[in-house]
């Protein structure tokens, strides 16, 4: 079963298939939990949300249409949301990450059996840091902390036209490195 597709896995979990859904555990749970590990700051409050992502799926499989996209990105998304409503609730936000020191998530990732996509995903947080300063902060504080573009240029002190700039040239690096990891080819 492990090496059917996801839609597949997602039907079957709909369906009350509960082997479904720990292979998609297997397959997703790593970057669930280094997701809301990166928004929270807290293994505990990672892990606990990691467990509703899949408590969501198993309750909400009906919900997914694999004609809109991959599943990797729609739980992610469920992820986020989670763990922003997470703090929201608590009345606190994430820390903004500081430039001069490194970035400890990567570290705490359980470990897990190394796969090509595993790799990808952990490129695109490479990609992320090699972005310039000012399009890394923005893409922070829109994606980990949920701020809208005017929260973000009354927090940088920017104009929003340029928090929406610097958002927008960000993305289309991030998304040209994803095609050129995707592709194995040369960007354009």
């Amino acid at each position: 079963m492990s090496e059917l597709p996801d839609d597949s896995l997602v039907e079957r979990v709909g369906n009350g298939e509960q082997q479904a859904l720990l292979h998609l555990y297997d397959r997703y749970a790593s970057r669930v939990y280094t997701l809301a590990l990166r928004i929270l700051g807290d293994s505990m409050s990672a892990e606990e949300i990691t467990q509703d992502v899949f408590v969501k799926l198993w309750s909400r499989a009906g919900s997914y249409l694999a004609e809109r996209g991959p599943l990797a990105p729609w739980l992610l998304t469920i992820a986020r949301n989670t763990a922003l409503d997470r703090l929201r609730l608590e009345h606190r936000r994430p820390a903004i990450a500081d430039d001069t020191e490194p970035d400890e998530t990567w570290k705490e990732i359980p470990d897990q059996r190394s796969t090509s996509e595993e790799a990808r995903w952990r490129s695109l947080h490479f990609a992320v840091q090699a972005l310039p300063r000012e399009q890394r902060q923005v893409i922070e504080l829109a994606y980990y902390q949920g701020l809208s573009h005017s929260q973000i240029a009354e927090h940088l002190g920017w104009p929003v036209g340029t928090v929406k700039t610097r958002l927008r040239m960000g993305m289309e690096q991030l998304r040209q490195h994803w095609l050129h990891d995707e592709n194995g080819s040369e960007k354009s």
